[in-house]
């Protein structure tokens, strides 16, 4: 691809320092996330002439992508990994395998509570009074360190909890004097914590001397020729110095990076170029996905202060229209959204006073709590995890109770109107959702429209809609909005078509729900196979009767069989 006097000019920019570099598309999205120990010299080999990638056309497209970067240096290889699979579980990019699961980089884990405190490994940090050393990019060098400490300061690593006597004869630890056996009173509880502390110091960084020692012990091997003796030594000095070294955890990262979200920016300038008195801090959108007017179904997204707020996401099934009219699906999510939040806004104002709560909890519309969610037919709650790479980063510190972080809003309890609605789509959708607004007597609520074409926002009353560029902050917030509400309408839409199809003949007879179709499925196979089955087979099934069976088989019997292709459903 020909570099452009931009790519040319950051080029020059990037240091000759270890670190993370993402490459961005025309649209500003991240399309691969990379890691080097020079930076300059990594991110330069994508925009040279080479032979050697000739061949590899899945490298080719992503350099043809390519229309933009950022970086970010760090101090060292271990927190460039790190950081790599922070940013790739975050963005999700389409030319990254590695790192794209859910699964999180290791920890160590000892609680000085226990009554025999031992070191574990784990992939999450809880608040239970346990001290955590890590995340360590390399496994292997941590699992060969902690089993140098365990030897070293004689700890133990049996698995229960609170071994006691009657489990001596079964530990080989102490039979062969790696642990002290506490558990046995070979020495008290003080005296095992100390050892305990001396490997946490160790973990801390307080290895000089073994280090020296391992050192030494390497030397003396090499000068007796005995070389494969100095390899493990030399091998394990590197583990101790990879795995007590200290590095960033970097999780805060996705809002300090050049490439990271600015969601209190991108907000200020979103009131100010459609005229907002300010920042709308609550954003809902919609969008509607149907397949040739089948399994139509809408969503609803939330955004608190320009971050995903999934605990106030909705999915409707459309009830009331027929064939494919997206307009009038609009209009009757809208109905049902705001005829049910103006109740509980009005619930909230008309009863009485909670008690004080900490600043920042409670907003407008009183500031009243928020009574448990209960769908009405026809309308999901949330999803239960989040399934975007964007939202990710929020759900995961609210797990953590670091929602009270500054770059992180707290999410109000209270029920409130949104300040800002999107609608995915044009004039059509848009005048379909002012007319339902204008019923409700909320109109006083701004509400734009955004075509995906050209990125055109429009707005009531306005004939010709905004044009501001793909690169203007604004747009790219109402995109972030317009793509998460995308998702979770195709997501719902494709859920249903599953469920469709995953639907027997089973359906049709009453009582079965699906915990016992599922049972008779596991039982037999198939309807085929069950059509087959006696009165006394279906009776041994549990949950079944022997006046269930009988009237199961009636029913069967009563049903034309279907083709075999859908007889496993």
């Amino acid at each position: 691809m020909p570099v452009t006097a931009h790519i040319r000019g950051k080029l020059s920019e990037v240091p000759h320092r270890p670190g993370v570099y993402l490459h961005k598309d025309r649209f500003g999205a991240v399309i691969y996330v990379g890691k080097a120990s020079d930076l300059r010299r990594r991110v330069s080999q994508y925009f040279q002439n080479s032979r050697r990638m000739g061949w590899d056309l899945k490298f080719n497209a992503l350099v043809e992508a390519i229309h933009d970067f950022d970086w970010h240096s760090v101090k060292s290889d271990a927190e460039a990994v790190l950081l790599e699979g922070k940013l790739i579980k975050e963005f999700q990019p389409r030319y990254n395998v590695s790192f794209r699961d859910d699964k999180r980089f290791l920890l160590l884990k000892v609680n000085l509570n226990d009554p025999i405190p031992r070191f574990t490994l784990t992939r999450l940090r809880i608040d239970d009074g346990a001290r955590y050393f890590g995340p360590f990019a390399s496994g292997g060098a941590l699992r060969r360190t902690l089993n140098l400490v365990r030897h070293k300061f004689n700890l133990r690593g049996c698995r229960p909890l609170n071994p006691d006597a009657s489990d001596y004869k079964h530990c080989l630890y102490a039979h062969m004097k790696v642990c002290t056996a506490p558990c046995i009173g070979n020495v008290t509880r003080e005296q095992y914590l100390m050892q305990v502390n001396a490997g946490c110091d160790f973990l801390d960084g307080q290895c000089d001397e073994m280090s020296t020692e391992l050192e030494a012990q390497m030397k003396k091997a090499a000068a007796a020729l005995d070389f494969e003796q100095a390899a493990q030594l030399r091998d394990l000095l590197k583990d101790i110095q990879s795995t007590t070294q200290k590095t960033e955890k970097f999780e805060r990262v996705p809002y300090k990076l050049p490439i990271a979200l600015n969601p209190e920016s991108d907000l200020r300038e979103l009131a100010r170029v459609l005229g907002l008195a300010q920042p709308p801090a609550r954003i809902e959108g919609f969008d509607i996905s149907n397949i040739s007017g089948t399994f139509a179904v809408a969503s609803l997204v939330s955004f608190w202060r320009g971050r995903p707020d999934r605990a106030n996401y909705r999915r409707f099934k459309i009830k009331t229209v027929t064939g494919q009219d997206d307009f009038a699906c609009m209009a009757e999510t809208i109905r049902r959204r705001y005829s049910r939040l103006k109740r509980e806004v009005a619930g909230t104002l008309l009863s009485p006073l909670p008690a004080p709560q900490n600043s920042g909890s409670a907003v407008a519309n009183g500031g009243q709590e928020c009574p448990p969610y209960a769908p009405d037919e026809g309308e999901e709650a949330p999803e239960s995890r989040p399934t975007s790479a964007f939202d990710a980063i929020v759900h995961d510190a609210a797990s953590r109770d670091e929602m009270t972080a500054p770059w992180v809003p707290k999410v109000p309890a209270a029920v409130r109107l949104p300040d800002l609605i999107l609608i995915d789509g044009g004039k059509g959708q848009l005048n379909a959702a002012c007319a339902e607004l204008a019923k409700l007597g909320l109109g006083q609520i701004a509400i734009i429209g955004l075509a995906k074409e050209f990125e055109e926002i429009y707005q009531p009353g306005e004939a010709a809609p905004l044009r501001l560029g793909l690169d203007h902050p604004a747009v790219k917030l109402l995109q972030r909005v317009r793509d998460e509400s995308h998702r979770v309408a195709n997501s719902y839409n494709a859920q249903l078509r599953l469920r469709k199809i995953s639907e027997s003949i089973l359906d049709e007879f009453p009582g079965v729900g699906d915990a016992r179709k599922q049972v008779l499925l596991k039982k037999f196979g198939s309807i085929h196979r069950l059509r087959l089955a006696t009165v006394e087979q279906i009776a041994e099934v549990p949950g079944f009767g022997g006046k269930t069976a009988q009237e199961l088989k009636a029913f069967l019997e009563t049903r034309t069989e279907r083709p075999a292709a859908s007889s496993t459903s």
